[in-house]
């Protein structure tokens, strides 16, 4: 298959969109990390305390997924231009690397989502 400008730039509205999540998710959670800071404050509760863990936990992550998508969106554009310099073979080798940064940024998406799950459970037993 010959890589052509047009295969790399697919990538840009999705890296852009995946961004966008991104970025969303960490705001609700520093919102979110304040709340709890100022009831923990309040209350000293252990429950508070074990979330404010796990959302350190996330947002570690989440600044992880977006450094690998940045990675994953510059090398697409390092691609196109190694294609347009005509150097075939390193365009094909950045792009796979590109998409495997991608990949990672994914991967590390769906990690972000489970901990949240178990942070939302620790919130449900407190109503029970």
């Amino acid at each position: 298959m010959e890589l052509t400008l047009s295969i790399p730039a697919l990538l840009f509205p999705a890296i852009s969109l995946t961004m966008l999540a991104y970025n969303a998710r960490y705001l609700a959670i520093a919102a979110l990390i304040r709340q709890l800071h100022q009831k923990f404050k309040e209350t000293g509760s252990s429950s508070v305390s074990l979330q404010v863990k796990k959302l350190s936990k996330r947002l570690t992550i989440i600044k992880n997924m977006q450094a690998v998508a940045i990675l994953s969106f510059l090398l697409a554009v390092i691609t196109m231009f190694l294609i347009y310099i005509e150097l075939r073979f390193w365009a094909n080798l950045v792009f796979v690397v590109s998409l495997i940064c991608l990949m990672i940024s994914l991967i590390l998406s769906l990690i972000e989502v489970q901990i949240s799950t178990k942070a939302l459970s620790i919130q449900l037993k407190d109503l029970e």
